[in-house]
Protein backbone atom coordinates (compact mmCIF):
# COMPACT_ATOMS: atom_id res chain seq x y z
CA UNK A 1 0.00 0.00 0.00
CA UNK A 2 1.22 3.39 -1.20
CA UNK A 3 0.97 6.11 2.34
CA UNK A 4 1.36 10.16 1.57
CA UNK A 5 1.84 11.84 4.54
CA UNK A 6 1.45 15.58 4.07
CA UNK A 7 1.07 17.79 1.18
CA UNK A 8 4.78 18.15 0.14
CA UNK A 9 4.80 14.17 -0.11
CA UNK A 10 1.27 14.58 -1.84
CA UNK A 11 2.95 17.28 -4.50
CA UNK A 12 6.36 14.69 -4.94
CA UNK A 13 3.83 11.84 -5.82
CA UNK A 14 2.41 13.74 -8.70
CA UNK A 15 2.30 11.98 -11.76
CA UNK A 16 2.67 8.54 -10.23
CA UNK A 17 0.75 5.60 -10.83
CA UNK A 18 -0.35 4.78 -6.55
CA UNK A 19 -1.07 1.03 -7.51
CA UNK A 20 -3.51 -1.65 -8.93
CA UNK A 21 -6.24 -3.26 -6.78
CA UNK A 22 -7.18 -6.75 -6.30
CA UNK A 23 -9.98 -8.18 -7.89
CA UNK A 24 -14.01 -7.74 -6.91
CA UNK A 25 -16.64 -9.82 -8.19
CA UNK A 26 -19.43 -8.53 -9.72
CA UNK A 27 -22.67 -10.26 -8.34
CA UNK A 28 -26.47 -9.76 -9.27
CA UNK A 29 -27.31 -9.55 -6.15
CA UNK A 30 -24.42 -6.82 -5.66
CA UNK A 31 -26.23 -4.83 -8.89
CA UNK A 32 -29.90 -5.85 -7.52
CA UNK A 33 -29.25 -3.99 -4.52
CA UNK A 34 -27.39 -0.71 -6.34
CA UNK A 35 -30.49 -0.68 -8.76
CA UNK A 36 -32.86 -0.37 -5.37
CA UNK A 37 -30.62 2.27 -3.95
CA UNK A 38 -30.33 4.39 -7.27
CA UNK A 39 -33.92 3.79 -8.50
CA UNK A 40 -32.19 2.36 -11.81
CA UNK A 41 -33.82 -1.04 -12.79
CA UNK A 42 -33.30 -0.95 -16.67
CA UNK A 43 -33.82 -4.88 -17.52
CA UNK A 44 -30.22 -4.90 -19.15
CA UNK A 45 -29.00 -4.90 -15.35
CA UNK A 46 -31.44 -6.49 -13.21
CA UNK A 47 -33.26 -9.19 -15.94
CA UNK A 48 -30.55 -12.16 -16.58
CA UNK A 49 -33.42 -13.84 -18.40
CA UNK A 50 -33.92 -10.95 -20.84
CA UNK A 51 -30.34 -9.80 -20.94
CA UNK A 52 -29.52 -13.43 -22.52
CA UNK A 53 -30.65 -12.30 -25.45
CA UNK A 54 -28.55 -9.28 -26.10
CA UNK A 55 -24.41 -8.98 -27.19
CA UNK A 56 -23.48 -8.90 -23.65
CA UNK A 57 -25.40 -12.46 -23.40
CA UNK A 58 -26.32 -11.15 -19.75
CA UNK A 59 -26.72 -8.52 -17.26
CA UNK A 60 -24.54 -6.20 -17.06
CA UNK A 61 -23.04 -3.63 -14.39
CA UNK A 62 -24.53 -0.34 -14.25
CA UNK A 63 -21.47 2.19 -15.20
CA UNK A 64 -22.31 4.56 -11.88
CA UNK A 65 -22.01 1.38 -9.84
CA UNK A 66 -18.72 0.76 -11.81
CA UNK A 67 -17.44 4.39 -10.38
CA UNK A 68 -19.28 3.82 -7.66
CA UNK A 69 -16.29 1.68 -6.71
CA UNK A 70 -13.86 4.40 -6.76
CA UNK A 71 -13.52 4.34 -3.00
CA UNK A 72 -13.22 0.82 -2.04
CA UNK A 73 -10.48 0.19 -4.94
CA UNK A 74 -8.52 3.96 -3.03
CA UNK A 75 -8.50 2.43 0.20
CA UNK A 76 -6.68 -0.27 -1.10
CA UNK A 77 -4.24 1.26 -2.75
CA UNK A 78 -3.07 4.01 -0.52
CA UNK A 79 -3.42 5.65 2.48
CA UNK A 80 -3.06 9.32 3.22
CA UNK A 81 -2.14 10.98 6.71
CA UNK A 82 -1.05 14.16 8.21
CA UNK A 83 -4.16 15.91 6.89
CA UNK A 84 -7.12 17.23 9.01
CA UNK A 85 -9.64 15.96 6.12
CA UNK A 86 -10.81 15.26 2.87
CA UNK A 87 -13.63 16.31 0.71
CA UNK A 88 -15.13 14.99 -2.64
CA UNK A 89 -15.00 18.07 -4.75
CA UNK A 90 -16.24 16.16 -8.47
CA UNK A 91 -15.35 14.34 -11.26
CA UNK A 92 -14.05 15.48 -14.33
CA UNK A 93 -14.02 13.07 -17.38
CA UNK A 94 -15.67 9.90 -17.01
CA UNK A 95 -16.41 7.26 -19.73
CA UNK A 96 -17.79 3.94 -19.67
CA UNK A 97 -15.91 2.29 -22.92
CA UNK A 98 -17.07 -0.94 -22.17
CA UNK A 99 -19.50 -3.27 -20.68
CA UNK A 100 -19.14 -5.14 -17.27
CA UNK A 101 -20.24 -8.37 -17.31
CA UNK A 102 -22.38 -9.37 -14.35
CA UNK A 103 -20.39 -12.74 -12.75
CA UNK A 104 -17.27 -11.34 -13.74
CA UNK A 105 -14.71 -9.11 -11.46
CA UNK A 106 -13.51 -6.01 -11.62
CA UNK A 107 -10.13 -3.90 -10.37
CA UNK A 108 -8.54 -0.38 -10.84
CA UNK A 109 -5.47 1.07 -11.22
CA UNK A 110 -5.14 4.74 -9.38
CA UNK A 111 -2.75 7.64 -10.91
CA UNK A 112 -2.51 10.87 -8.78
CA UNK A 113 -2.84 12.90 -12.12
CA UNK A 114 -2.32 16.39 -10.63
CA UNK A 115 -2.41 18.31 -7.36
CA UNK A 116 -2.85 22.08 -7.09
CA UNK A 117 -2.82 24.22 -4.29
CA UNK A 118 -5.73 25.63 -2.69
CA UNK A 119 -6.41 27.68 0.04
CA UNK A 120 -5.62 25.31 3.40
CA UNK A 121 -4.58 22.36 1.16
CA UNK A 122 -4.11 20.90 -2.21
CA UNK A 123 -6.58 19.62 -4.44
CA UNK A 124 -6.11 16.84 -6.04
CA UNK A 125 -7.09 15.03 -9.38
CA UNK A 126 -6.97 10.87 -9.40
CA UNK A 127 -7.46 8.90 -12.47
CA UNK A 128 -8.53 5.62 -12.46
CA UNK A 129 -8.95 2.81 -15.27
CA UNK A 130 -11.10 0.03 -14.05
CA UNK A 131 -10.33 -3.24 -15.94
CA UNK A 132 -13.19 -5.88 -16.33
CA UNK A 133 -11.44 -9.34 -16.28
CA UNK A 134 -11.42 -11.05 -19.67
CA UNK A 135 -12.91 -7.08 -21.46
CA UNK A 136 -10.91 -5.72 -23.94
CA UNK A 137 -11.37 -2.24 -23.21
CA UNK A 138 -11.09 -0.45 -19.83
CA UNK A 139 -15.23 -0.50 -18.47
CA UNK A 140 -14.45 2.82 -16.94
CA UNK A 141 -11.73 5.42 -17.37
CA UNK A 142 -12.87 8.08 -14.67
CA UNK A 143 -11.00 11.57 -12.62
CA UNK A 144 -12.13 12.68 -9.39
CA UNK A 145 -11.33 15.25 -7.55
CA UNK A 146 -10.77 15.53 -3.92
CA UNK A 147 -9.63 18.57 -1.44
CA UNK A 148 -7.07 17.97 1.07
CA UNK A 149 -6.49 20.16 3.94
CA UNK A 150 -3.72 20.22 5.94
CA UNK A 151 -3.81 18.72 9.71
Amino acid sequence: MRQITGIEELKAAEGETLGTSGWHEVTQEAIDTFADVTGDHQWIHVDPERAKDTPFGGTIAHGYYTLSLAPKFMEEIAAFQGFAFALNYGLGRVRFPAALPVGSRVRASIQLAKVEDIQGGAQVTMAYTFEGEGVEKPVCVAETLARMYAG
